[in-house]
């Protein structure tokens, strides 16, 4: 009888330990309706306006070329155009909108490509575009204005939190993008409006998610073009810094 003491008496003291992580489990599994996502954005637009009047896009119309992109993000660069491209034409359907592959195509059509990659190489290195090239693009699109857009910085980052004993509670996920945003007269050769958007967003989720590519450069898209000179009446004009804690939501 004496032998089977020692067993009991260790079962015994392992006994608060279990209760010890069952409740500990039964707490984290009710922690997650509660917390299960918490969105997050903030906003920092930038932008100056030098020569682009209300009336000037919808009049002459607004071409993209090809965007530019920092080392590593340049399979990025054909989706950066097409989202600008897509945004602009739901906020502003007066505007004749010609997309980066419509404007690739009318430059083939027009025997343009070696002075339209000679031109983005002078942009890589000098960032100016030469006016010759510039008119010969506007001409080909039938637009005035260029759209000229740089893909700076693009991040993702994720964090846990609330971990207790190797459960994994909540993700906290991060992204943050840098684009600026510059639209060039093809007549005169200078750039009419340029602006650049920092913008951060963060989420936390007990799921295996992501924050995407697509919709931080979509709302930065928003950001920016909102500040074109179309809703002077509504958004600022000229040059501004806005800094926005941008809709904190949380369900």
């Amino acid at each position: 009888m004496l032998a089977g003491i020692p067993e009991a008496l260790e079962m015994e003291h392992a006994k608060p330990i279990r209760i010890l992580f069952l409740a500990l489990v039964i707490l984290s599994l009710a922690m997650l309706p509660g917390c299960s996502t918490m969105d997050q954005s903030y906003s920092t637009t930038r932008h100056e306006n030098l020569s682009l009047q209300a009336g000037d896009l919808e009049t002459h119309g607004i071409a993209f070329i090809s965007t530019s992109a920092s080392t590593g993000r340049e399979e990025d660069r054909q989706a950066v155009a097409l989202l600008f491209a897509q945004v602009l034409r739901e906020q502003y359907p007066l505007i004749r909108v010609t997309s980066l592959s419509e404007t690739l195509g009318k430059v083939n059509a027009a025997n343009l490509a070696d002075a339209y990659i000679a031109m983005h190489d002078d942009y890589r290195s000098a960032g100016l575009l030469r006016q010759e090239i510039l008119t010969a693009i506007g001409t080909a699109t039938g637009t005035r204005y260029l759209a000229q857009l740089r893909l700076s910085a693009f991040s993702q980052n994720s964090a846990t939190r609330f971990g207790a004993l190797g459960l994994r509670i909540v993700n906290t996920r991060i992204a943050r993008v840098r684009i600026f945003f510059q639209i060039w007269d093809s007549q005169t050769g200078g750039i009419a409006w340029e602006g650049v958007e920092e913008f951060v967003h963060s989420f936390e989720t007990a799921q295996e998610s992501l924050v995407t590519f697509q919709s931080v450069v979509e709302e930065s898209a928003r950001n920016l073009v909102a500040r074109l000179p179309q809703l002077e009446v509504l958004a600022p004009t000229g040059s501004g810094t806005d800094s926005q804690p941008a809709r904190p939501d949380a369900s």
